[in-house]
């Protein structure tokens, strides 16, 4: 009797599900608008993967529209040819604008959150020192510094003593280079956004009212993130105050040391506000990104063992003849045009974007690519994490690993689109941190691979957790080994 009851109710809740798939989508798979918005927040735990498998079933782009009340108008796309018209043909048309800066008002006026002549101020300002040859100095010594005297003794130690170590919060610490607690802040923040895009902004606004749920935390992280940063900034003040001179030393010139030093020349009012979006900004665009895009890269190697000997045979074609097998470290001349490991990092880059979404909307009503009419009111979300999956866009084997898809015909570095390889944006608002991020990624992928063997535990699954950054939802575990006794 049991087992009858059993089956009674598995297949009333099977003709249940299939009733409720029939009302949410329609005949071509795709989702109707509001039963849609149900169908969402069902997935919400795996959005990433609901959003790829919705977008192949219609063909790159679909539409959600909630109830009135909620304000959730949606063109969700990973269409490359939609990508480049927002962000680059039309793009004055589409902004962030003042609904994206209330979802990620702790960003407040830097340059994630800007628009008009307040973004192309501090886009010019940080891109003139980011190019300034001290700060490239200051750059590479303290990449090689954090890897040699951060990195490699953690690593050291966990490999001599048999420990399960978690490298996604080795990573993070090693970018953030600070206290735990404002990495776990930065967490919280992220995930609180994250259920900002699929919460009515009514609910968001009663959590934020109650301090409660999500927007508790949020409010807490804040607290933290300002109070870490006020301390940062004075400090970063006294040092700017005692120097003669203008960026004579390699010692100063950190963006924000250059942001207080240059005021003069920036057209921007560097008052302690602004610094501590700056910083903000930076710390989530660049330094958390990276440290993700590691952490996939890393797991993603470890799967695949022919890449991972393939990438030590290239670091060791860079190792003078007669030197014997070793421990090493690989200066940067050494890796920035090594070909395979650059391919692997995009490929990882590909398959696991560290910012799976970004999203625009229209100041005037425009027709898309596509051809899905946008309207002031309405979000075009672009799905970078599913770009990367469509075989519509990179073949057949798009969920392969695969470095050789970055490699042309005369063993090159193949450059894709940036419409079509989304990681770093595109437009007038492509990445500004592309180059640095992969100088830091390949400083710490070389140090890693070449001198370590990787073992991931398997009992714990690597999933994305539901954040605005692609982060696992149980760290990396990992056992280390080192490679050269």
């Amino acid at each position: 009797m049991a087992l009858q009851s059993f089956f009674q109710v598995f297949f009333l809740a099977l003709i249940s599900f299939l009733f409720l798939y029939c009302l949410m989508r329609n005949k071509n798979g795709c989702p109707k608008s509001s039963p849609a918005i149900v169908e969402l927040l069902l997935n919400v735990h795996r959005i990433h993967d609901w959003c790829t498998e919705t977008l192949e079933s219609c063909k790159g782009t679909f539409v959600l529209e909630g109830l009135w009340f909620a304000k959730m108008n949606w063109v969700v796309t990973c269409d490359p040819a939609n990508a480049h018209y927002v962000m680059s043909s039309n793009f004055d048309n589409f902004p962030k604008g003042p609904e994206f800066k209330q979802m990620f008002d702790i960003f407040g006026d830097g340059i994630f959150n800007s628009d008009m002549d307040l973004w192309k101020n501090q886009r010019i300002a940080a891109q003139g020192f980011m190019r300034h040859h001290l700060f490239h100095q200051f750059l590479l010594r303290t990449i090689r510094d954090k890897v040699e005297m951060g990195l490699m003794p953690i690593i050291d130690h966990a490999a001599k003593h048999g420990l399960v170590i978690n490298l996604e919060d080795i990573f993070r610490r090693f970018t953030f280079d600070s206290a735990f607690l404002f990495s776990k802040a930065v967490d919280d923040f992220e995930q609180a956004i994250l259920f900002r895009h699929v919460r009515p902004r009514s609910f968001t606004k009663l959590q934020k009212w109650l301090n409660i749920g999500q927007e508790g935390k949020y409010k807490k992280a804040w607290k933290v993130l300002d109070d870490v940063l006020a301390e940062y900034i004075c400090q970063k003040r006294k040092e700017a105050n005692k120097l003669n001179q203008k960026l004579v030393s390699v010692d100063c010139v950190d963006l924000l040391t250059s942001y207080i030093t240059e005021k003069e020349s920036t057209g921007l009012k560097c008052d302690d506000k602004l610094l501590r979006d700056t910083a903000l900004n930076m710390i989530t665009a660049a330094m958390d990104t990276t440290s993700t895009a590691l952490t996939w890269f890393t797991w993603l190697v470890s799967k695949h063992p022919i890449v991972e000997n393939k990438i030590i045979e290239e670091l060791e074609s860079k190792i003078p003849i007669g030197e014997t097998k070793r421990r090493r470290l690989f200066n940067v001349d050494e890796v920035k045009n090594l070909v395979y490991l650059h391919g692997a990092l995009c490929e990882a880059l590909r398959l696991n974007p560290p910012i799976p979404f970004n999203h625009k909307e229209p100041v005037k009503p425009d027709m898309l690519p596509s051809g899905h009419p946008v309207h002031p009111k309405t979000k075009v979300l672009f799905s970078v994490y599913s770009m990367g999956r469509m075989k519509s866009i990179w073949g057949e084997d798009c969920y392969e690993f695969k470095p050789e898809r970055w490699i042309n015909e005369r063993g090159e570095i193949k450059h894709e689109r940036s419409y079509k390889f989304l990681s770093f944006g595109a437009g007038p608002r492509i990445c500004l941190g592309k180059e640095t991020s992969f100088i830091q990624m390949k400083a710490v992928a070389s140090a890693l691979i070449y001198n370590y063997r990787i073992h991931v535990m398997e009992e714990t699954p690597i999933v994305p957790t539901i954040s605005i950054v692609l982060h696992t939802k149980n760290g990396l575990m990992t056992r280390i080994s080192k490679r050269w006794e």
